[in-house]
């Protein structure tokens, strides 16, 4: 069974790459840690754990979004709403806020979800971004809870994973057929020139 290991990276986009980096690295306090370009493109990677990134195309026409708020339903296409940070302790929401705050940009009040403490606000591209704290006690990774009031019946069939509603794989690829190209970035991490 494959287990995963967090967000390797969540891919967004910014038309400003010097502005996401201020925001990012220098008022969230995220290490840059890659940083792959050309001219025309670039993708800069943030560490966000130990595990997880944070990742940036700078793409000269894109502009930020128009405010939206967080979990407003919409109509229409549609394919992101939000994303949330953990921090470690409610001592750091405060922080974070406060840091949020000095620099302007607007940020909620603090909420609580029952199992975790959050508040909202928007990096420079306008995406719209939550940081959260566990509530101590209340871990429903451990314990999950489901409190809709009217569920589906697949919701009913519990957390964990059901095998076999999915065809399983007739022919796994061998090892001898596995085969790796190079991409954007190869060439950083293994000697290879430039074309």
């Amino acid at each position: 069974m494959v287990r995963f290991n967090g967000v390797n990276h969540l891919a967004m986009a910014t038309g400003d790459m010097d502005k996401t980096i201020r925001f990012w690295r220098d008022l969230l306090g995220m290490r840059l840690v890659a940083g792959l370009g050309r001219t025309g493109y670039r993708h800069y990677f943030f560490e966000l754990s130990d595990t997880d990134l944070v990742a940036f195309f700078e793409w000269a026409d894109v502009k930020p979004v128009p405010k939206k708020d967080h979990g407003r339903p919409v109509r229409g296409p549609f394919i992101f709403d939000h994303v949330s940070f953990g921090v470690e302790t409610e001592d750091e929401l405060w922080e974070l806020k406060d840091r949020l705050e000095a620099a302007g940009f607007e940020v909620s009040d603090v909420i609580d979800h029952g199992f975790i403490h959050s508040i909202y606000s928007f990096d420079p591209n306008g995406i719209p971004i939550e940081f959260s704290v566990n509530v101590a006690g209340r871990d429903v990774r451990k314990s999950p809870t489901i409190v809709d009031a009217d569920p589906s019946n697949i919701t009913l069939e519990g957390p964990e994973q059901l095998l076999d509603k999915w065809p399983k794989v007739k022919r796994p690829t061998p090892s001898s057929s596995r085969v790796v190209y190079p991409g954007a970035g190869s060439e950083l991490f293994h000697g290879k020139k430039k074309k």
